[in-house]
């Protein structure tokens, strides 16, 4: 199969290969829009952060009709292969479709997450011929770095109470619920005096990870929380020490693979080692299934000349072992869903303090406070600080959708099944249900693979399919 730029979609999916537009780097794209809705007489409004909105009139016979948004991020992730030596910041995307028919970029991400659904808004904005209530299109920027270009929209800036959004693919498939979030920043202040007794290092190895959305339900370990366990085992243990530098994890979002602790202490190598390998044993038993590569390691460190005191190293090591995190609750409507967690992703220790990047996600706001309020009535008795930063909103389940009927005929029309799913990530569409929390959302895409990675793909029969039913949606949106 060819890649058809005689096709709409496929056209304007190739013009935004042709313009850089990574996350922060999307005003060249962006401009591309104004100028496309300034060229065929559309109102339109183009903000600070670069999103675009515009109105396209109902087609004859639909101007009753309740109005429809369309909305897609225009911000691609960029990544690509070591030996390419593609330029993000000035190259296009060099297309090609392999032998069953997936587009590809070569060496690169090639953007269909989400220039798939750009593609599509510039496609039905350009097509006169289709049958339609009045639309906006909402392109939005920044989405793959904090959804912060959804964020800086208004209640106002919608002109629908229906919206499509076109950030989630599957052909056959329709979100139904994303959760909200909070980040967390939980800092204590460090007293330090001088050292004279061995240091040791902690690390903790042979962890799965992963995203702390999509994967927190498989109850897989995270590498700040069980050294902070070894350490408060080995204190129960008798065994004194204190802190000299607590670092793990990469990401607040994925859930921390590795750990590294180094510590003082006067007891001896052997007995430390000793209460490590029983809480090892221990735990090596909890994760025999879902963690089985976990691994801990004790060796002998360099000459420390400071240590935290052994009053505060207390308080940070039994913070951690008491505070919530993972799986907290599961939701009892959409099997396989999990409905709050936390995830303590990053610890640093600075040269004053020791912070903690927490991540709490639900689709219930209710979840969230209670979740915050928890890591603040703890943190005030240990010392610590709770700081909360960028909250966004949840997209909970709702048993009615006119929207998602109308997909479902649609599909049925053509002999397929609709597929509902939920996901514990978040979604733009979250942000929008927090603005106008009457809002109907189904979101829509073509199948595609690899998203975030060079390896992804568009499904170019599908993409052709998928825009059809989607114009056949609108059309059915009377």
């Amino acid at each position: 199969m060819e890649f058809d730029l005689s096709k709409k979609h496929c056209f304007y999916f190739n013009e935004t290969t042709k313009i850089p537009h990574g996350s922060r780097n999307e005003k060249a794209l962006s401009d591309y829009i104004v100028n496309f809705a300034r060229e065929h007489g559309y109102q339109y409004r183009q903000d600070e952060l670069f999103n675009v909105l515009v109105d396209k009139p109902a087609s004859p016979g639909y101007e009753n009709c309740a109005p429809v948004i369309l909305q897609a991020h225009i911000d691609m992730v960029n990544e690509k292969n070591k030996d390419s030596d593609h330029d993000f910041e000035r190259d296009p995307l060099e297309l090609y479709v392999d032998e069953e028919g997936w587009l590809h970029a070569k060496g690169t991400t090639l953007g269909a997450d989400d220039g798939s659904g750009a593609a599509y808004m510039l496609a039905i904005l350009d097509d006169q011929t289709l049958k339609h209530p009045p639309l906006q299109c909402i392109f939005t920027v920044m989405e793959e770095i904090g959804l912060i270009g959804a964020s800086n929209l208004k209640a106002e800036d919608f002109h629908g109470r229906k919206l499509i959004n076109l950030d989630s693919g599957g052909e056959v498939e329709t979100t139904v619920s994303s959760a909200g979030g909070a980040r967390v920043q939980i800092v204590h202040s460090l007293q330090k005096e001088a050292n004279d007794l061995p240091a040791y290092t902690l690390e903790i190895r042979g962890l799965l990870g992963g995203h702390s959305g999509g994967l927190i339900h498989l109850e897989r370990g995270n590498s700040n929380i069980l050294a902070a366990r070894i350490l408060k085992e080995m204190s129960l243990n008798g065994i004194a020490l204190s802190l000299v530098r607590f670092s793990g994890g990469l990401k607040y979002n994925a859930i921390p693979r590795e750990a590294d602790v180094t510590f003082v202490s006067s007891f001896p190598f052997e007995e430390i080692e000793a209460s490590l390998h029983k809480t090892e044993a221990a735990i090596k038993e909890e994760l025999e299934f879902s963690d089985p590569g976990f691994r801990a390691q004790l060796t002998k460190a360099d000459p420390e000349p400071y240590r935290i005191t052994e009053k505060i190293s207390a308080d940070i090591i039994d913070y951690m072992y008491l505070m919530p995190n993972g799986l907290m609750h599961r939701s009892l409507k959409l099997d396989g869903l999990t409905s709050a967690s936390l995830n303590a992703g990053v610890v640093i220790t600075e040269e004053d303090q020791l912070i903690i990047e927490d991540l709490i996600r639900s689709a219930i706001s209710s979840h969230t406070d209670t979740l915050i309020s928890k890591l603040e009535l703890l943190a005030s008795v240990f010392g610590f600080e709770v700081k909360v930063g960028e909250r966004y909103s949840g997209w909970n389940y709702s048993e009615k959708s006119e929207l998602r009927e109308v997909l479902r005929k649609v599909l049925a029309e053509r002999g397929k099944e609709l597929v509902e799913r939920a996901t514990h990530g978040g979604l733009e569409t979250g942000v929008f249900k927090g603005l106008v929390p009457d809002m109907d959302i189904i979101t829509y895409g073509p199948i595609a693979e690899g998203e975030h990675t060079p390896d992804e793909k568009l499904d170019l029969t599908s993409f052709d399919r998928s825009y059809e039913i989607l114009t056949e949606v609108l059309a059915n949106c009377r």
